[in-house]
């Protein structure tokens, strides 16, 4: 029995060691993306779109503004039939509704734009993250910018290394 107890002990004492010998990291992505200047430009890239996508359908409501404003001024005048009251305020719905679509159209094209301008840096990160973690033994790399992470040792934070391999100082 003591024969083989020592060595199964000792076998578990083996792997239990092995096991706490594991590197764990991480890094501060959100800080890390704040000092990339294709951050800053594709954060510029994109309010430019909104900002242009946002005009035009601030002035398709203002067209509607108006010709509802109009369509209701008529009416009270009285220089309006019933009929072709109904039938303008029918119009007047019915684009709505395309401003309504509209505005799907453009939260999707925004979506769309985002990917386009995120999607290169984020792959970047990502790459260098990896790069690090397997060049210094890393088994797992938190993300502390992400509040996932409720403790980290500073020792373990690994984006001076991920700053130095995209070349930020």
């Amino acid at each position: 029995m003591k024969k083989t107890l020592l060595p199964t002990l000792s076998l578990v004492m083996l792997f239990a060691v092995g096991g706490f010998s594991q590197k764990f990291g991480y890094l501060n992505s959100v800080a890390l993306l704040s000092e990339l200047s294709e951050v800053k430009q594709a954060d510029s890239n994109l309010k430019a779109f909104q900002t242009q996508l946002t005009k035009r359908g601030q002035e398709l409501v203002k067209e509607l503004q108006d010709k509802a404003a109009e369509l209701e001024r008529k009416k009270e005048l009285g220089t309006i039939s019933p009929k072709d009251y109904q039938d303008q305020a029918a119009k007047l719905q019915e684009e709505e509704a395309k401003i309504g679509a509209y505005e799907k159209e453009v939260y999707d094209k925004l979506a769309k734009k985002r990917e386009e301008e995120y999607k290169p840096i984020l792959d970047r990160v990502n790459t260098a993250m990896q790069d690090v973690a397997k060049e210094n033994g890393f088994l797992m790399v938190f993300d502390s910018g992400t509040q996932i992470l409720l403790y980290g040792d500073p020792a373990f934070d690994v984006t001076p290394m991920v700053k130095a391999k995209l070349g930020i100082k």
